[in-house]
């Protein structure tokens, strides 16, 4: 029998960021590796990956990375991944294509070319398996479920996935494929989560475009479409709209434009007209009532790209005005939320009106509860691990799986890091935990930043700075230039006066008591300066900002000494 193993390194209790690992003795098939958008109180992080310190531990047994979509929450950390371990990458034609995008685009990863075009119909075998791969639908086209063969039955992973009936050929999920996996009998299936808490189903794609073509047809003015780069379908959809309402599309970003490119290429996306898209410069011979902007954003998200427009920092062609209808495509995602309200409010000032494709309906590229009922009845898998979702998603997911007939024991709600082994004794059971931390990228720094500077950076953004400069001679024990304080983002200076005075005599008191102890420390010294100022500072000001003391030497006496050793030396250079 083989040794199974289940690593869930993120997408587990948390929207995005979609990574797990299947072991097989001695092979590690990897399932996704995606990133999420930060959290609002992540400030200043761009990016937020999984940790790979077991997968870089063992990598020797690390066969590739299958993918299943081309989202970011599935292909947006794989150059982080590629330039630790070097493996090849699997995944369909646009998926991969959208993976060499972002692996070229990493300075360190720019030359890795090891990626493998795969379909429904492949399926490759490995010393301990065969993984093959069923289509599923989703928003984007070349969406891929994944299998991994064993002995004791098929490890079934969807991927973000949904059912809609009425999807076109490219989006089409394939129900004989999926009965005949179920036939062969599934062991364990890791199935997406993200929708299945909400009770209203999920609106049919026909009914999307219905609509967007009917809002499009009855604005008066110019449309500003935002949606995320690489939602093909939905992009496909205000294509189609605008030719059928006469107007033109402008791409305003220079990487959804590559995404639009690519897709085009590999006949994913398909244009209704040649001269259907026009650059910026051309605007200016239409009407607005001819014109669709369609935004997006550096990391897929358009709304910073939104607020851009609506505080008028933008070209007069790509700002907000009086008229505009800024149309919302896409659902942004939860981490976002408060940033979409404020949003909408900078566009009503600017004269724009809202609207998003939710106002009528239910959009989501992920499953509603009776898509999931239908999967495990279709798949009747003997173990569920619900992936992909905030907890109460997956708790959702748990319910519904044991309404469908699985026992309680056989549904395993993951947190990540954990590693799910099974047995047959046992069957699968939690086993052990593998770091899962958060890996957060800032600029170029790569997990540089951790909980520490979050925080530092969260009172500064609160409470802000107090910094405090004193110069000190230890020789001559005594201060040399009294306290000068500094405050940024606490208090106005020239309103606090007696405050800040009051800080500096303390500050003062605390250093001439350590210069005249014996035992002069450093450390000791800055840290009661902390202590006490900060305790002072929460009295006066009930704030607590982070407190710098900078503590300067200098030797009043070894200038004389050298000055009276260089005149001995020119001295004996004259002689």
């Amino acid at each position: 029998m083989s040794k199974i193993q289940i690593i869930t390194f993120g997408g587990v209790r948390e929207n995005g960021r979609n990574m797990y690992a299947v072991e097989v003795d001695d092979e590690i098939y990897v399932l996704d590796c995606g990133a999420k958008i930060p959290e609002t109180d992540m400030l200043g992080i761009d990016i937020v990956i999984p940790d790979f310190t077991y997968l870089e531990e063992n990598q020797t047994k690390v066969a590739g990375v299958f993918l299943t979509h081309g989202h970011t929450d599935a292909i947006g950390a794989l150059p982080y991944f590629l330039e630790k371990i070097q493996v090849p990458v699997f995944g369909a034609e646009l998926t991969i294509a959208l993976a060499k995008m972002a692996v070229k685009d990493y300075e360190p990863t720019k030359k890795f070319n090891d990626f493998h075009i795969v379909d429904e119909n492949c399926e490759i075998d490995f010393a301990k398996t065969t993984i093959e791969f069923f289509k599923t639908t989703h928003s984007i086209p070349d969406s891929l479920g994944i299998v991994i063969k064993t002995a004791q039955g098929n490890i079934v992973y969807t991927g973000d996935f949904k059912f809609d009936q009425s999807a076109s050929a490219l989006y089409q999920t394939d129900f004989a494929k999926l009965a005949q996996i179920g036939a062969q009998g599934v062991l364990c299936a890791l199935a997406d989560s993200t929708g299945v808490d909400n009770p209203v189903a999920v609106a049919s794609e026909k009914q999307i475009a219905e609509e967007i073509e009917e809002t499009f047809r009855y604005w008066d003015g110019r449309i500003i479409a935002a949606c995320v780069a690489s939602n093909i379908e939905r992009i496909q959809q205000i294509l189609n709209a605008a030719q059928a309402t006469w107007r033109k599309v402008v791409v305003t970003n220079q990487n959804l434009n590559r995404i639009l490119r690519t897709a085009i290429r590999l006949n994913k996306l398909a244009l209704p007209a040649d001269d259907l898209l026009i650059s910026i410069k051309d605007c200016k011979k239409y009407q607005d009532d001819e014109l669709i902007i369609l935004v997006s954003g550096n990391m897929g998200e358009p709304i910073e790209a939104l607020q851009k427009m609506a505080k008028q920092t933008q070209k007069r062609l790509l700002s907000i005005h009086e008229g505009d209808l800024v149309y919302l495509a896409t659902t942004p995602s939860l981490s976002m939320e408060v940033q979409v309200v404020r949003t909408e409010n900078l566009i009503y000032r600017a004269g724009g009106t809202v609207k998003t494709v939710n106002d009528h309906f239910r959009a989501s590229g992920h499953c509603d509860s009776d898509s999931l009922k239908l999967f495990i009845n279709l798949l009747k898998p003997t173990y569920c691990i619900p992936v992909q979702g905030e907890y109460r998603q997956l708790k959702a997911h748990a319910d519904i799986a044991f309404d469908m007939g699985i026992p309680d024991k056989n549904i395993l709600i993951a947190s990540r890091g954990d590693v799910i082994e099974y047995s047959e004794e046992q069957g699968f059971y939690f086993a052990n935990k593998v770091p899962a931390e958060n890996i957060m990228i800032d600029g170029l720094g790569v997990g540089d930043i951790g909980n520490i500077v979050l925080r530092d950076r969260k009172i500064l953004s609160e409470d802000g700075i107090f910094v405090v400069v004193v110069t000190i001679d230890r020789h001559l024990k005594k201060i040399i230039s009294q306290p000068q304080i500094t405050s940024r983002g606490f208090v106005y200076v020239k309103a606090s006066r007696n405050l800040l005075q009051e800080a500096s005599q303390m500050v003062t008191n605390i250093v001439d008591k350590h210069l005249s102890e014996d035992d002069f420390e450093w450390s000791r010294l800055k840290q009661e300066i902390r202590d006490q100022l900060g305790r002072y500072l929460f009295d006066q000001m009930r704030r607590r900002p982070v407190i710098l003391p900078v503590i300067m030497e200098t030797n009043c006496a070894k200038p004389r000494k050298k000055a009276k050793k260089q005149k001995q030396l020119v001295k004996a250079v004259k002689e």
